[in-house]
């Protein structure tokens, strides 16, 4: 069997094509399923976590695949440690999404971290990340965890000026995800950040959503003086490639420069396997077909 973009189980090859879906139209990627771990319809939408006979273990929500224990490092590490490593003393993070844990895991690498909030909407994807993704849903152990299962809008609104980082780990904008990409969330977040706060969150893909990512970008950088863009691999992805969306409210910060440099035995410590210093700064170097869409853009960093 395979596992396509849109929760449905193909039972053979003839059957792709005759299959599309609402958010890629016209392309789809497939896992070959060994078994089915957990498939369940929770409040806010459809969770299915499955065996694959090549990437492990699998998260799905509403048809879209999230993670899989083959890649999810590339991602996890890119979102968290861009907005980490950019800020100078991180100790207060909120981490809004993040139900598999994995996020968690990465924040918790940096010991100036003093306590990590996760603000997730749906406890099913906790509860079954605990069971299946073992990996990635480790930190929830943490004593520096406070767990908030609660809409991330109403969370906001009651912390403010609050936290050092805020990282978005969103699903695409469908289901419950699709207002954290409003202009309203951006608002929200920048009210809850500390006075030199630096935001993280998931970018969308720039081969495929560019319109999306120009509009958010736009609205970003009326909020804040400092807004970078950067990308990178994660191969389950959609065209094998991830954006990360960085600002700050620091005037005099540069998001492409790490504020500190690791070394290559302080990245085997933390057991990194995508982000390394090189890699901060490199990330920000863009194509020119997303430069000519959003450089123009007031405050955005260029190169």
């Amino acid at each position: 069997m395979f596992y396509i973009f849109k929760t449905k189980l193909v039972a053979n090859k003839d059957d792709l094509d005759s299959f599309d879906n609402h958010i890629w139209s016209g392309q789809a990627f497939s896992l070959k399923v060994d078994k089915v771990l957990a498939h369940e319809r929770s409040k806010y939408q459809d969770i299915l976590i499955f065996k694959s006979s090549t990437h492990g273990n699998v998260l799905v929500l509403d048809g879209v695949i999230q993670c899989t224990e083959h890649d999810e490092f590339a991602y996890q590490e890119m979102v968290t440690h861009l907005a980490l490593f950019s800020h100078p003393m991180p100790r207060k993070v909120l981490v809004i999404g993040g139900g598999d844990g994995a996020v968690l895991r990465e924040v918790l690498k940096h010991e100036c971290v003093e306590s990590v909030t996760v603000c997730e909407i749906d406890e099913t994807v906790i509860n079954l990340s605990k069971k299946f993704l073992p990996h990635m849903s480790l930190a929830f152990s943490s004593s520096k965890l406070k767990l908030a299962v609660q809409d991330g809008f109403d969370f906001l609104k009651e912390h403010k000026g609050e936290f050092d980082v805020i990282i978005t780990d969103s699903s695409d904008p469908i289901g419950p995800a699709k207002k954290l990409f409003s202009k309203t969330y951006y608002d929200l977040i920048k009210e809850a950040l500390t006075e030199k706060g630096v935001l993280s969150s998931q970018g969308e893909c720039p081969w495929l959503d560019m319109k999306l990512i120009k509009n958010v970008i736009k609205h970003v950088s009326t909020l804040y003086p400092r807004v970078a863009y950067a990308v990178g691999f994660v191969p389950t992805y959609p065209s094998g490639q991830m954006g990360y969306l960085l600002c700050s409210k620091d005037e005099k910060h540069d998001l492409t420069v790490p504020q500190k440099m690791l070394s290559e035995s302080e990245v085997r410590r933390m057991n990194l396997k995508y982000y390394n210093s090189d890699i901060h700064r490199s990330a920000f170097i863009l194509p020119q077909f997303i430069k000519e869409v959003i450089a123009f853009i007031p405050s955005f960093l260029s190169f």
